[in-house]
């Protein structure tokens, strides 16, 4: 500013002194208000062109303006620039936060202070069947239509959460969803969806679990304590004693069979998976298990003495060119409940088969059976517990419910899977596949 006080006192000087010095005073102050007209002229000239220059796009351009006005458009171009890079910054701290709410997988909701959507996430639009463009502006309780959440939104604390029903294709597969509002800012909401499906039905799968527990418990005991008080009240023959004490004993074994198995159960929910340290023969596991079979269809026979054998054909192959890596106990469990499940469910006089068989990605254990067969509704929850197509033939069998659930556990903490496939009237086929890595073939060597 200094400098151009200077430049003007000397234009000033170099054009009025020697005006002043030739012309007298009147003709110097006529010269002085000349010149300070054009400087003036000049002036308002490049106010005009810098107003034009920052009217146009392209601030960045450099400028060889001297003087002044060059000194205010620098200035001018480095707050731009400075302004230019404080907003690229905030942008990309923009986007990377808008990033990392879409892989939330959680739903994430903004709304306005009077409840329109102003953004939501992928999760969230998959959660209330919203549209992340269409939907913007939009009342969330025109979208959302479900009366829980239009009483929730409706009140003025919003301390907990709701349950409502998320968006699905099938109702037989309904999502459920946890919906929580969060206030803040000035007003504005955050409305929080978290998918609790596996949630509840896990919560629905302990509820049923205690009940079905305390049922097969509960059944056992009460005959228990019904022979119990009739042996201490009324007296009775020996024979007939003997007669009450067996079926004590029946019921006891079952109450410890039932035990044994939620054990078991619970062994294999709480441990590691098997390593592939331990070698099993599956020839040896097949003769226990045809051994096994044996007895069981005897025992179903209800014969005594020397007349008592199994009433079904057992049709197994006991040789198997093949061993498991894995845990023999385990693998014999499973192999051992389908087993046995095929036996107990096939009528006396029916074919009982199983057998290891090699295929491209591994090798399956396969029991065929020509029991009753089962309906295909129920096929989706044979290995869930306790669950049983009919509930009389299985206590009469003396099953407790859990056999699938085991071997269901067991092939799938050696990799493979369960299958089952029947058709009623035609019989059941139960299948345990392993996959080749932990198979090892006998004659390879």
């Amino acid at each position: 500013m200094l400098i151009a006080v200077v430049e003007l006192l000397a234009l000033l000087g170099l054009f009025v002194g020697p005006v002043w010095f030739f012309g007298g005073l009147t003709l110097a102050l006529c010269m002085a208000l000349l010149v300070l007209l054009l400087l003036v002229l000049v002036q308002t000239w490049k106010a005009q062109r810098l107003e034009v220059w920052l009217s146009r796009p392209n601030w960045r351009e450099e400028l060889a303006w001297g003087g002044i006005w060059g000194e205010i458009v620098q200035r001018i171009q480095r707050q731009l620039r400075q302004h230019d890079k404080q907003l690229s910054t905030s942008d990309q701290r923009l986007q990377y936060f808008l990033q990392a709410i879409q892989a939330s997988p959680n739903g994430v909701t903004l709304l306005d202070v009077e409840g329109r959507i102003e953004w939501c996430n992928a999760t969230a639009c998959n959660h209330l069947g919203l549209d992340d463009k269409r939907d913007v502006q939009q009342h969330i309780v025109h979208l959302l239509r479900d009366p829980s959440f239009s009483k929730y939104f409706a009140q003025q604390e919003h301390e907990g959460e709701i349950v409502i029903d998320g968006r699905s294709p099938s109702l037989a597969q309904m999502p459920k969803l946890s919906i929580q509002l969060h206030r803040y800012g000035e007003g504005q909401h955050l409305l929080l969806s978290r998918d609790i499906t596996l949630v509840t039905l896990a919560d629905a799968m302990r509820r049923d679990f205690v009940a079905n527990v305390s049922h097969e418990i509960r059944t056992p005991l009460t005959v228990l304590s019904g022979f119990v008080e009739t042996l201490m009240s009324i007296p009775l023959e020996a024979d007939e004693q003997h007669a009450y004490l067996h079926l004590m004993a029946v019921q006891a074994a079952r109450m410890q069979t039932l035990v044994a198995d939620l054990l078991t159960l619970s062994q294999l929910e709480g441990s590691l998976p098997p390593g592939k340290h331990e070698t099993v023969s599956l020839s040896e596991v097949m003769s226990q298990v045809a051994s096994d079979a044996a007895s069981l269809s005897a025992i179903l026979s209800g014969q005594l003495g020397d007349e008592r054998g199994p009433v079904h054909e057992l049709v197994f192959d006991k040789s198997t060119p093949w061993c498991l890596l894995g845990v023999r106990t385990e693998l014999f469990s499973a192999v051992s409940n389908l087993v046995s499940n095929a036996v107990r469910y096939t009528p006396a006089g029916g074919v009982v088969r199983a057998g290891w068989f090699k295929v491209p990605d591994g090798v399956v254990f396969r029991v065929t059976d020509t029991g009753p067969g089962i309906a295909a509704e129920h096929l989706p929850r044979l290995s869930e517990r306790f669950y049983r197509v009919d509930r009389s033939r299985s206590r009469e069998t003396g099953g407790t419910g859990l056999g699938l659930a085991i071997a269901k556990h067991v092939v799938q903490r050696h990799g493979g899977e369960l299958r089952i496939e029947s058709q009623l009237g035609k019989g059941s086929t139960f299948m345990l596949f392993f996959p080749a890595s932990r198979v090892v073939d006998l004659t390879a060597n």
